[in-house]
């Protein structure tokens, strides 16, 4: 259960940048180069490996390098682990609005009802 913690900790707070959170969507649609990843950010190389550093870090995605390419990878997995953890949270609200949704809707019969005799 720690590790999981952990590891949903580190998910998130690579999440929290919207530069990661692009490199991201970019590798939905398949591997890039970081240069090709680079290219739409206003900023130097040393800090854009920053962020790829952190998402590899956070498990997101994985670097391989070829020659003088680096390509990164996006590691489904991670989104599985993450919406998981959402569904989990879904079920435990879902079913605690339907609890006071229950309660709200009895104590106004029950309202109603002395109300009526």
């Amino acid at each position: 259960m720690a590790n999981r913690t952990l590891d949903l900790d580190r998910a998130f707070q690579a999440l929290a940048d919207p530069t990661r959170r692009a490199v991201i969507g970019r590798l939905g649609a398949g591997p890039l180069s970081v240069g090709e990843l680079a290219a739409p950010f206003d900023m130097a190389l040393p800090s854009f490996l920053k962020h790829i550093h952190s998402l590899e870090k956070a498990g997101w995605i994985t670097t391989t390098k070829v020659g003088r390419v680096r390509a990164c990878t996006l590691r489904r997995e991670q989104l599985d682990a993450v919406e998981g953890w959402l569904a989990e949270q879904r079920r435990l609200w879902v079913a605690r609005t339907d609890r006071l949704e229950r309660f709200v809707t009895e104590t106004h019969d029950h309202h109603q009802q002395e109300d009526d005799a």
